[in-house]
């Protein structure tokens, strides 16, 4: 079924050298097909699915939770979660998201990025405990090429391990060891005096 061509129904909205098309010109899965043309030959030609190019709002509540921290104490490994963008159905399947994790230590200016990703969810192993990381995620549908815009910003900071808290929650205990020292004297004596006078 072949449909005849239509003029771009608004070149202004979207700025200068494009053509806007708002709800009312599309449907989801339907297929679509546009041609640039000059002087009345075709210079650039297109066909894509409205779900195909539609960017997903960017993920929601990033949070991290402590895993473990080393016996060094100098690393900790952490588990980074995120929700879906609220306007996105994934839980009925019409959409798969394909997430993308970045992080960096707070000074840097250069983002490392994980592998993409199909869960809300992702370990993060060996940060360092005395620095500061931020992290943030994007989205965009599995087997499409366009990422959607980034989250908010998630901060990581370990809390400062004190080291005299720590010697005191470690301290040896001498007080019991006094206590049952004198107690087992005590015992070890009494049996001595008692065994004499038999």
């Amino acid at each position: 079924d072949i449909q005849e061509w239509k003029e771009c129904p608004d070149y202004v909205s979207a700025g200068e050298n494009s053509c806007y098309f708002n709800s009312s010109y599309t449907s989801v899965w339907t297929p679509y097909c546009i041609k640039l043309t000059s002087n009345g030959g075709i210079v650039d030609h297109k066909c894509f699915s409205v779900e195909d190019i539609v960017q997903p709002d960017p993920p929601v509540g990033l949070n991290w939770t402590l895993l473990n921290i080393s016996l060094t104490e100098i690393h900790a490994d952490i588990l980074v979660k995120w929700e879906p963008p609220p306007n996105t159905d994934v839980k009925m399947g019409w959409i798969i998201l394909e997430y993308e994790l970045h992080y960096k230590e707070l000074n840097e200016t250069q983002w490392k990025m994980m592998d993409p990703l199909l869960v809300t969810s992702v370990p993060m192993y060996s940060l360092r405990l005395d620095k500061e990381y931020e992290v943030r995620v994007r989205t965009r549908q599995r087997n499409t090429e366009k990422y959607g815009k980034f989250s908010e910003v998630l901060l990581i900071t370990f809390p400062q391990m004190n080291p005299s808290a720590c010697e005191e929650d470690f301290q040896f205990p001498w007080f019991l060891i006094i206590i049952f020292g004198i107690l087992g004297l005590s015992v070890t004596l009494f049996l001595l005096i008692f065994s004499k006078q038999q």
